[in-house]
């Protein structure tokens, strides 16, 4: 059953991994579409040891086109997912735009998958938050176990999550360090280089930011409205990979033990817990994989029943690309997309 797909932001951070991803999965294409603004007409993207020439998203026509990935932005996401999905496509969407709309479904497919068989009103499915994603991954067999009632969590999250231009500068300002020139700060509120930045996005008048606010929203509306969330997000001088310490508070007893044997057997997740040197994973070893990595597996003795862990993956993977294109083959294999 080969299908067309258009990505639309190819030639950015997630739309690059969207068509490395399709690519990988061996998803069922027939025709792969890439497509950005005006200004990247002709410029070329790479899709396996292929090479595909970007199209201008203003003057395309989607007749035909049975799944949009979007990877460009909340306020185009807003103007074109309606439009592309009255001619016929499903869009699965990356921004923040449609993931708090009631008619839209916003998919991890480890974990509410199900969501999908109620429909999909509008024509599209919303992608969660980087840091979302991962945690919901470790957090739903838990949850199935103990029932989770309280989510602390801190985020290290990598400049990748702001695009190409901060990474760019994280690159400059190092270098800058090491040669002694001026550090310029652009894209960040301070410098980012050797620094970390407890700051992503802009403040609310709760003095919470909207990346927290997003992570809080986003796990009760995937995982369960009853969880209380908090959370504070954290930008450090990483390039890709985002990590994450979680603490979460249970209504059932649960050892550590079993928390440890539950996540290795489940979807997407993949358990590195040794008490010694090095017998935990980073960003460097998430980086490029699809796993959601659990280590440091403990119980919390401040409460009667809880646990902290440390949650890493690869933001730009599992916290965007992948789960975008494990969207795609979900509506596939429920039958919800037919070419």
């Amino acid at each position: 059953m080969p299908l067309k797909v258009a990505v639309v932001g190819a030639t950015g951070n997630v739309g690059r991994e969207m068509l490395s991803v399709l690519k990988e999965r061996q998803f069922p294409a027939s025709e792969v579409v890439a497509l950005a603004s005006s200004r990247s007409i002709g410029v070329e993207v790479s899709f396996g040891d292929g090479i595909l020439k970007v199209h201008g998203l203003d003057h395309y026509d989607f007749k035909g086109t049975d799944i949009v990935l979007m990877s460009s932005g909340g306020v185009i996401a807003k103007e074109w997912a309606p439009k592309i999905a009255k001619q016929g496509a499903i869009v699965i969407d990356n921004s923040s735009a449609w993931r708090m709309d009631r008619e839209v479904p916003l998919i991890v497919p480890e974990v509410n998958a199900a969501v999908l068989d109620a429909g999909i009103k509008k024509g599209i499915v919303a992608n969660p938050n980087c840091s979302t994603a991962q945690l919901v991954v470790a957090m739903k067999p838990l949850h199935d176990e103990a029932t989770i009632t309280r989510c602390v969590v801190s985020t290290y999250q990598s400049v990748s999550g702001a695009g190409k231009d901060a990474m760019d500068e994280l690159f400059r300002q190092t270098r800058s360090v090491f040669v002694a020139d001026p550090i310029e700060v652009v894209h960040f509120t301070k410098q980012i280089a050797f620094n970390v930045i407890p700051h992503i996005d802009e403040f609310l008048d709760s003095g919470y930011t909207r990346e927290e606010w997003k992570m809080m929203v986003e796990v009760q509306k995937i995982l369960d409205p009853d969880i209380q969330v908090t959370a504070t997000c954290v930008r450090v001088p990483v390039f890709i990979g985002h990590s994450e310490s979680v603490n979460l508070e249970f209504a059932k007893p649960i050892t550590a033990a079993r928390a440890r044997a539950i996540l290795r057997e489940a979807p997407g997740c993949l358990v590195i817990d040794k008490h010694e040197d090095g017998g935990y994973i980073t960003p460097v070893e998430a980086a490029g994989e699809d796993a959601t990595y659990i280590s440091r597996i403990r119980k919390d003795p401040t409460v009667e029943h809880g646990l902290s862990l440390w949650v890493v993956a690869d933001n730009l993977r599992k916290g965007a690309a992948l789960n975008a294109v494990q969207i795609a083959e979900c509506l596939i294999n429920r039958g919800l997309v037919k070419a």
